[in-house]
């Protein structure tokens, strides 16, 4: 450690892949809440706030990293039960409105892992895509915004069952990011101790130089 500067760098988080999918999600949410959760409910509130606690919290740990890793590794573990939370939003979102949580080997839930989207409309042109390949598949498509109640024989997904279950890919994605960013971070608390201890260290080489 002849080279370990006081304040490491530090930041950067807009780099970071649990950053930018929590992103992702907050973004995602904030047009989820705006269409299918009536603006009246305080769910509405509690779905935003616990998104936007993901995003910041991940930014403002990493940001702190520089003097404090104790704080770092607070504030991402913060960041984590926030998006746990969101997670359970959506799961009742579901399951009070009888609609499917998919599987993550579904089909579906394939093809839109496999399109990697970083952006809302990228997510938003998904959704269509699925309604298009449901109408052409069946011949038949539903416009309500809050079922999937099987028209004839086929159990056609919903803008909004579609939208529900691409946000948890999207957090368990983060969170499963999150899980290891938390574990990096306590290793490091571990091996290397925080601001008081690298301070001692610094000022003791600089004493013996």
């Amino acid at each position: 450690m002849a080279d370990e500067p006081l304040i490491p760098k530090h930041g950067g988080y807009r780099n970071l892949k649990s950053f930018q999918v929590a992103q992702l999600a907050y973004d995602v949410t904030v047009r989820f809440c705006e269409l299918y959760i009536d603006k009246r409910s305080r769910t509405v509130d509690q779905m935003v706030q616990a998104a936007r606690s993901g995003v910041q919290n991940i930014a403002e740990g990493s940001q702190a990293s520089g003097t404090s890793k104790k704080f770092e590794l607070k504030l991402t573990s913060v960041a984590r039960a926030s998006l746990e939370e969101l997670k359970l939003d959506y799961e009742d979102f579901l399951r009070q409105r009888n609609l499917p949580t998919l599987a993550p080997e579904d089909p579906v839930l394939m093809r839109f892992k496999q399109l990697r989207c970083s952006t809302l409309e990228e997510v938003q042109n998904w959704i269509s895509e699925e309604r298009k390949r449901q109408k052409d598949e069946h011949g038949q498509s539903r416009t309500d915004k809050d079922s999937s109640v099987p028209v004839g024989d086929c159990p056609c997904l919903s803008s909004a069952s579609l939208a529900a279950n691409a946000a948890l890919s999207l957090l368990n994605l983060a969170c499963y990011l999150l899980d290891r960013q938390i574990d990096a971070q306590a290793d490091a608390f571990e091996n290397e101790g925080g601001f008081t201890e690298r301070l001692y260290r610094v000022r003791s080489r600089k004493r013996k130089n």
